[in-house]
């Protein structure tokens, strides 16, 4: 029995998704979900879930956090990245942050049961064309991207913010946390970026999508 959650904003999206799904496995259970927030409470409900079919841009995922978020609360459980960017950037990046696939939402539906076979089997799955574009990527992006997998949620989300020019305090009331806390995050940050300065931190990032 496989058991497939399909995360994404767009319900025409998802019904043409499951439609696809329905005629390529056999004893097939599709959940859905419409957010990060609902996606986690599906998460939570049912463990046995064989593969997240995650969108990078609904409500709560903000790009790679949604990625990392489930990562982290759910790692034994198979990401399948489902996106509407061709980026060769998006694609490396997606996987240095523990993505096991990545596929666009154009792909045909063999190409997605091979991919959702793949990482059900325990495989990274990218297609011939994005393995080979991926490794023409800047190297320091991808290192980059390396060293942020490495930071939780919620110091990627302060990262986002010092890359924005939000200062302490600002950072603090957005993610309503206190400034002692904040400043914490920011020398995990520096550490993990091997960085002195926010300056520093801006021109370590800049090229990597987190808009």
């Amino acid at each position: 029995m496989y058991k497939f959650l399909v995360a994404d904003d767009h319900p025409l999206f998802r019904d043409a998704l499951k439609g696809a799904l329905s005629s390529s496995f056999k004893k097939l259970t599709i959940l859905e979900s419409d957010s990060l927030e609902t996606t986690v409470a599906v998460l939570r409900k049912h463990r046995n879930i064989s593969v997240v079919i995650l969108d990078l841009t609904m409500p709560g995922c903000d790009n790679f956090y949604g990625l990392l978020r489930v990562k982290e609360l759910f790692p034994a459980v198979s990401v399948l990245v489902l996106s509407a960017s061709d980026s060769p950037e998006v694609v490396a990046q997606v996987m240095e942050f523990g993505a096991d696939g990545y596929i666009p939402k154009t792909a045909a539906t063999p190409t997605v049961k091979k991919a959702l076979l793949a990482v059900m089997n325990g495989k990274k799955w990218l297609s011939d064309d994005y393995a080979k574009a991926i490794t023409e990527v800047d190297s320091e992006a991808k290192d980059v991207a390396s060293k942020l997998r490495e930071l939780t949620p919620k110091q990627f989300q302060v990262l986002k913010l010092l890359k924005d020019g939000l200062m302490n305090k600002q950072i603090a009331d957005k993610l309503s946390v206190t400034e002692a806390t904040v400043k914490a995050h920011i020398g995990v940050i520096f550490k993990k970026l091997e960085v002195k300065t926010r300056t520093q931190i801006v021109l370590a990032v800049e090229k990597l999508n987190l808009d």
